[in-house]
């Protein structure tokens, strides 16, 4: 391998620095396009997340999952994402337990759910559930 520098780089290639997505709200509406530029993806949800021990939740994983999904984007990767796991995607992505339990659980999809499913859901998380928003408010004043 030949080292060359980063302006004999750009001579014959075009090189755009990744930038770091900064704030939660990137971070999610990133997850959602990868999801949403492949709808039809057959993905793996996780099972029985809200059943598992609080240590075994952290490093559940599903081969092919939503979460594999983020973890497979250099962008995502470049921000800070460090692996394809329930914690650690709790912990990216700035979500409650119960948030990322209706994006990738199985008792909401069954065993695999299509990609544009699963943006729906964590488009939900910024944009919040109109319906229990509106539900809130009447009974809450």
């Amino acid at each position: 391998m030949k080292h060359q520098t980063l302006d004999q780089l750009h001579a014959v290639a075009d090189i755009n620095p990744l930038v770091p997505l900064a704030t939660r709200t990137e971070k999610i509406e990133r997850w959602a396009e990868l999801l949403d530029s492949n709808p039809l993806r057959c993905l793996a949800a996780l099972t029985g997340t809200e059943y598992l021990y609080p240590g075994m939740r952290e490093e559940a994983r599903a081969a092919g999952s939503p979460l594999t999904v983020a973890f497979e984007d250099p962008l995502l990767r470049a921000s800070g994402l460090r692996s394809d796991t329930y914690g650690e995607a709790r912990r990216f992505f700035e979500l409650s337990d119960w948030q990322l339990h209706e994006v990738v659980c199985s008792c909401h999809a069954g065993a695999t759910m299509q990609a544009g499913w699963a943006a729906q859901r964590v488009r939900r998380i910024v944009t919040g559930n109109r319906l229990l928003g509106w539900l809130r408010s009447r009974f809450t004043h």
